[in-house]
């Protein structure tokens, strides 16, 4: 009996140390990893400011949600100059201690000696780098640390074995976004030579604003047709191009990053996801005709909508690609004005798309009808202000 108390006795003893140390069972399960030590250039680690309790962790990219702001410990000497090389939009700040030493007033790619950003008057030792921006998250891996070209004089030796340096290189992407553009233009030429009577009755210039019944047989013939089910892909894939490369800024939408979350990194990766999207949404818009339709009663309008709608994207796209060329040929030099000159035309065609659906709907109805003009606005107008404030109004 006795001894039964005392096994008893035991076993509870035992459970209250358990519920004693369990809060620090939990603590040390908890993640905390350590930040790293501070090293003499950058590095690969970088750290999140974790609020719940107020401190520096290391930033996990498979962990962790994509963040405006990283951190990372340097170890500035005196006398040492510390160059890195980094690509930033525009408004890209840094900070060093919390003080601001640099912003980027354009995107472009720049080089600084951050030793020369110290005052002259603090201690040599860690220093706290801070990287950020206000839209979007800053493009961590295009941080290196820049190692000048060993200068050779001509009739002597060098005094140490020459080490190879890398060639400079342009936007990470270049040789993606060229592999691509080789592929729209195989797919325009081959659909061009397996379907040309098709593709010419698309593509042609003087019949744009034409009247004449050669013009209005696309709006009688079937939609769902093997070329235009790959002109659609095709424009996807020009699109979607487009905006990876210039409009990178649509990943920073807070319901597309939690639901198709894509580090910037996977450009590949990203060219599909927003070319799936833009299909999506051009072919799910006949659904949403045909809802909205069904409730203004203009069903019999519905598919000369969409027809119209299908072949004005259509035509307006075979212009993406020369936006594209000009982005790979200027956008180190003249950043700005590829960036004016893709808003342009990206807002040319959605704006030209809506004019061209409101002048067929005309020819058949007229639009001063005010019910026919809420069809329109509900239809066309309000998506048209969505897309420009997502992609143009944006940059």
């Amino acid at each position: 009996m006795k001894r039964a108390v005392q096994t008893k006795s035991r076993r509870f003893w035992a459970l209250c140390l358990w519920i004693a140390l369990l809060p620090l069972a939990l603590q040390a399960a908890e993640y905390r990893p350590l930040p790293p030590a501070p090293k003499a250039g950058l590095s690969s680690e970088w750290l999140i400011h974790d609020a719940v309790h107020n401190r520096l962790i290391l930033y996990l990219p498979d962990y962790h949600t994509p963040a405006h702001t990283y951190y990372q410990w340097i170890s500035i000497r005196p006398n040492r100059p510390l160059l890195i090389t980094f690509a930033a939009r525009k408004d890209f700040s840094i900070f060093l201690d919390n003080r601001l030493v640099f912003t980027a007033k354009a995107p472009a790619s720049y080089k600084l000696d951050l030793a020369k950003l110290v005052p002259a008057t603090a201690p040599p030792g860690p220093h706290l780098l801070c990287v950020w921006h206000p839209e979007v998250s800053p493009n961590l891996a295009s941080f290196t640390n820049f190692v000048p070209s060993p200068v050779i004089h001509v009739g002597k030796a060098a005094s140490h074995p020459l080490v190879a340096q890398p060639r400079p290189r342009g936007h990470q992407g270049q040789n993606v976004f060229l592999c691509f553009l080789l592929l729209i233009g195989l797919l325009y030429g081959g659909i061009r030579a397996t379907y040309q009577p098709g593709f010419a009755r698309i593509y042609q210039f003087e019949g744009l604003w034409s009247k004449t019944s050669k013009d209005q047989e696309f709006l009688i013939k079937p939609t769902v047709t093997w070329l235009n089910l790959l002109l659609m892909l095709v424009f996807s894939l020009s699109f979607a191009l487009l905006l990876v490369a210039i409009h990178t800024n649509i990943q920073s939408i807070v319901i597309l990053r939690r639901l198709f979350d894509v580090p910037e990194s996977a450009i590949v990766l990203r060219v599909f996801l927003y070319a799936g999207l833009v299909a999506g949404f051009v072919l799910g818009k006949y659904l949403f005709l045909e809802l909205m339709g069904y409730i203004f009663d203009v069903t019999p309008l519905v598919m000369v909508q969409y027809r119209e709608f299908v072949r004005t994207i259509l035509f307006m796209g075979l212009f993406l690609p020369f936006v594209m060329l000009l982005y790979l040929g200027l956008n180190q030099t003249l950043p700005e004005t590829v960036l004016w000159v893709s808003n342009g035309v990206v807002s040319l065609m959605l704006v030209g798309t809506v004019v061209r659906i409101a002048r067929t709907l005309h020819r058949r109805t007229s639009l001063l009808n005010l019910h026919l003009f809420s069809y329109l606005c509900a239809t066309e107008v309000i998506p048209l202000i969505i897309l420009l404030k997502l992609i143009v109004f944006t940059f």
